[in-house]
């Protein structure tokens, strides 16, 4: 890095710093499949602190070493979730499922039969099968040990589909689309049962609540929506925010729920907490974040051994929070990340989080620094 000093008009001195480009992602790509083997990257930073816009000073971490298995996809990543304890699913820009053992850093299986750039994807509890959804209106169901074929391919929606969810029993499917409406469907038939459609209600997320028949909704409206699934009803609108929802998530007894805002410049960009159980009025806000606030999850007691959520931002920056205080506890800039597009539980100890311009993120949870976080490896 080429430091120089110049004296200035006005007298003073300015620190010109010129960053060393990194190489296309294509040709990182090309690279690594030809060598087929774990490529060592570092990247070096110290821990250093900043203050937010309340006034309060974080500490904020990078790893100084992370290694870069070959990458899963070619493009931009969209979606990831966690199929079991060391395999997660994945969709993006190129059009392609993958699965990907990220304890080995190999590629498990890859899964074609989209058109368009995949939007969503959603496993079913304890199987070996999961959704995709994308920008071709479809929703197609995989199976890890079957056919690199789609086993299912669900028609319905007239526009993009960018909501899916599984219910808990595994018995149905949610899907939600930017065309205002829900469809709910039989997945052991592949049929639509329910239909539901609501004016100016563009789906960004859903997800089920935990042993109800409910399931929740945000909007580009800036709408948080419960919806009854008996009927496909809508059972509550929770108070309207200043700014489009682009997540929800679901604490695992069901009884609170995250959504979070767009934004840019530190105006929006925040994670809401709500209660899903009698008041069902705003609990705690999240702010610290300075663009919009793309995902959002709750992390299992025994990764945080407190209560606690995690977020991700197009500002390439993931943060953990205490979900009672609103405290920051950790934040973790990924350098050349580009946004972030979606955050997953991976196992007790790890994260997985999307991006852009670098694949998937694999972060780890260090408990015993306060809920540090660490990049360990990308993909």
């Amino acid at each position: 890095m080429d430091h120089s000093f110049q004296k200035q008009p006005q007298g003073m001195l300015l620190r010109r710093c010129q960053p060393k480009q990194s190489p296309p992602r294509e040709v990182f790509c090309r690279l690594c499949t030809r060598m087929g083997k774990l490529q060592s990257k570092l990247r070096h930073s110290t821990c250093n602190k900043y203050s937010r816009p309340d006034g309060i000073t974080e500490e904020r971490v990078q790893t100084k070493a992370c290694p870069e298995y070959s990458p899963a996809h070619t493009d931009a990543v969209s979606a990831v979730a966690a199929l079991s304890s060391d395999i997660c699913v994945s969709g993006g820009k190129d059009k392609t499922v993958v699965a990907y053992n990220w304890k080995t850093g190999n590629v498990v299986k890859r899964f074609k039969g989209h058109e368009r750039e995949i939007t969503k994807v959603a496993c079913i509890p304890k199987s070996n099968q999961f959704f995709s959804a994308s920008r071709d209106k479809m929703v197609m169901m995989w199976d890890l040990h079957g056919s690199t074929e789609p086993k299912q391919q669900l028609s319905g929606h007239a526009m993009v589909v960018t909501g899916l969810a599984v219910s808990p029993d595994s018995s149905q499917l949610c899907t939600g689309s930017r065309d205002n409406s829900l469809l709910l469907w039989d997945v052991r038939t592949g049929r639509c049962v329910e239909r539901a459609s609501v004016s100016r209600n563009l789906v960004t997320h859903l997800c089920w609540v935990p042993r109800e028949p409910c399931i929740l909704q945000t909007s580009e409206d800036k709408a948080i929506r419960l919806w009854d699934s008996r009927g496909l009803q809508v059972a509550h609108v929770f108070p309207a925010k200043q700014h489009i929802q682009t997540h929800c998530a679901v604490s695992g007894d069901g009884h609170t729920c995250i959504s979070c805002s767009s934004g840019f410049g530190g105006e929006g960009c925040e994670a809401t907490l709500w209660d899903l159980r009698q008041t069902r009025n705003k609990i705690c806000e999240y702010k610290g974040h300075f663009q919009t606030v793309a995902s959002c999850v709750f992390l299992p007691r025994a990764l945080a051994l407190m209560p606690a959520i995690a977020t991700s931002s197009h500002d390439c920056k993931v943060k953990i929070w205490n979900q009672d205080t609103g405290a920051c506890l950790s934040t973790l800039p990924l350098d050349g990340s580009g946004p972030l597009t979606s955050l997953a539980v991976g196992d007790t100890v790890s994260l997985l989080c999307t991006s852009f311009n670098r694949g998937i993120h694999l972060l780890r949870v260090d408990r015993s620094r306060g809920l540090e976080l660490r990049e360990v490896a990308a993909f």
